[in-house]
């Protein structure tokens, strides 16, 4: 990439679309070194969801090392775009929003930018909810009291307000704050990492015998097949089961639901036929078309398990082989989609190409491997070392439900605060920085950048994620799975059809070169996004079409890409 900064010469100050905070950032005022980028993605990379990746990953079936290399290689695919797209915010000194008015069109650009931005303020909430139980877990533990986060309570509230008006103070100190925040995170995340990983090295003993138990959460905990159940527990640092008794609840001929007597477990596996139940309905549960629930629950002593169900599959439903690792690829590639789309929020600040180019790369990749690692590796020894997980739906995957079972107040608090700092670096950078500048290009003249900041944090609030936490993570990520259009047609837009040269001055005029005939709309880059984001999506809703889902985010930017293109070479014609 040539190396090349272009500067504003013209004034266009009086226009509708101009605005101090949307302005191109001048050489003069470019403060982000290569290492301040790497800085913000280990601080953005930290959080609770890529601690609980490869975990996830490997209840899937697929081995940790397996699991490390997809994460690895989808971050490195993703860092692709993610460096394309912030070229123009190092070459320009623009964000995201008027970077897109050059293939949006200036009106345009409100419908990705607005939804690019509602995902990350619905985020913000999520985040902030989480760091608000640190504060609340912090407190409780000074003050001597018992930890309860199953229920709402007052106390929650209070941490939730107290880091909100945290985060608040961030966004009214400006991107120079969140820089500096990044900076201060980046080592603190890192070491907290090493640490984990020391802990339960030296917890289990050996290395190598942490990274072995990772198998044994790939078996389910109940298999329902057409003529027994198999129930597997998990099994200690010395390869005994932990549980040494089941029990299973299971649909009667009378249409009622019997009890089992608890049943003794020789080994960690144990294989029972439908005999050994009297009046069970084995129609009921091996139904091929509505199979019913059967349950099992297994103690040691006065420890029990979480009651787990599973129901009859007639033959295996997921996909195999290389298609499943297409699929946790994508799943992959489309966690960090929306930062793709935005990052020129953030490379605009930036002093040189080389440094955004490197920084991303120093920073992203090798973050999400090393924390993902550190949740593969610190979950399974805490599975094998803690007595009261006697099965892997038990299992530590959250990291405040592992700080939670330390003992001792002091290392409560010390993991807390550092589990606090993780949140709020991710949830400055990665939820606040694109919705402000969303907000404010919507109405350049009367919302600058903190003001859309502090709509962000308000949208936060309203939005009730104590309410929503549970439920609105999945829409999340389906919608974030459907932006991959957005990136593609930046990115066609800006290398392929203007070759990286842009009308500056013209981002900021309404009848400019990029108002498309005066309207403000680019009707070939709202078609490209409207069929990138049906082929994407369709097969969430039509079965037959799945695949094009399972990898959404592929299908949805090769679409777009491929028809933008031949559009507007048509256009230009």
């Amino acid at each position: 990439m040539k190396e090349e900064i272009v500067e504003l010469k013209e004034d266009v100050s009086a226009s509708p679309l101009y605005s101090s905070d949307l302005a191109p950032v001048p050489k003069s005022k470019r403060t982000w070194s290569m290492w301040s980028l790497a800085a913000l993605w280990v601080g953005m990379a930290v959080c609770i969801p890529t601690y609980m990746l490869a975990a996830q990953f490997i209840v899937n079936g697929i081995s940790w090392w397996e699991s490390l290399i997809i994460i690895g290689l989808a971050n490195l695919i993703i860092t692709i775009p993610m460096v394309l797209s912030g070229h123009a915010g190092v070459k320009y000194g623009i964000p995201f929003p008027v970077l897109g008015r050059s293939s949006f069109g200036v009106n345009g650009i409100h419908l990705p930018a607005i939804i690019r931005g509602l995902i990350a303020a619905v985020w913000f909430g999520i985040q902030t909810w989480i760091g608000g139980d640190s504060i609340y877990v912090i407190w409780q533990t000074i003050m001597g009291n018992t930890v309860d986060l199953s229920e709402l309570s007052a106390g929650r509230f209070i941490g939730f307000t107290v880091f909100w008006f945290i985060n608040l103070y961030f966004i009214i100190k400006g991107t120079e704050s969140i820089k500096k925040l990044e900076i201060l995170a980046a080592p603190i995340l890192v070491a907290m990492g090493i640490g984990l990983i020391w802990w339960g090295s030296s917890e289990v003993g050996s290395f190598s015998k942490v990274l072995d138990s990772s198998k044994q959460l790939s078996v389910p905990t109940l298999t329902v097949s057409k003529d027994n159940l198999t129930i597997s527990s998990i099994c200690d640092k010395n390869s005994k089961s932990k549980a040494n008794e089941c029990q299973v609840i299971y649909p009667a001929k009378n249409g009622k639901t019997d009890t089992s007597i608890w049943i003794k477990m020789s080994g960690n596996e144990i294989n029972l036929p439908y005999s050994l139940f009297a009046n069970i309905d084995v129609q009921k549960i091996t139904n091929d078309k509505n199979p019913v629930d059967i349950q099992i629950q297994l103690k040691n002593g006065k420890t029990r398990s979480s009651v787990i169900s599973a129901h009859y599959v007639q033959k295996e439903k997921n996909k195999t082989g290389i298609w499943q690792y297409l699929i946790m690829l994508t799943a992959m590639v489309g966690f960090w989609a929306t930062m793709s789309i935005s990052i020129a929020d953030i490379t605009r600040f930036s002093k040189s190409q080389k440094d955004q180019k490197n920084g991303q790369f120093i920073g992203l990749p090798g973050t999400m491997i090393l924390y993902s690692f550190v949740g593969v590796f610190v979950t399974c020894a805490a599975t094998i070392s803690f007595g009261d997980v006697l099965v892997r739906e038990d299992a530590p995957w959250n990291p405040a439900d592992l700080l939670a079972k330390f003992d001792g107040a002091y290392i409560v608090i010390i993991s807390q605060l550092f589990l606090l700092i993780a949140t709020l670096s991710t949830n400055i950078a990665a939820n606040v920085i694109a919705p402000a500048n969303a907000f404010s290009n919507a109405f350049p003249k009367s919302i600058s950048f903190k003001m859309g900041g502090v709509l962000t944090a308000i949208i936060g609030v309203l939005i009730m994620p104590w309410s929503l936490i549970n439920y609105i993570v999945p829409l999340l990520l389906f919608v974030s799975s459907l932006l991959g259009p957005v990136v593609a047609i930046l990115i066609c837009d800006y290398f392929v059809i203007r070759k990286t040269k842009l009308n500056l001055a013209s981002l900021y005029k309404t009848s400019g070169e990029y108002s498309f005939n005066r309207y403000g709309f680019n009707s070939t880059a709202l078609f490209s996004f409207a069929i990138g984001v049906v082929v994407a999506g369709i097969g969430n809703f039509v079965p037959s079409l799945s695949f094009l889902y399972d990898i959404s985010w592929f299908s949805g930017f090769i679409t777009s890409f491929v028809l933008y293109y031949f559009l507007s070479k048509k256009t230009k014609e």
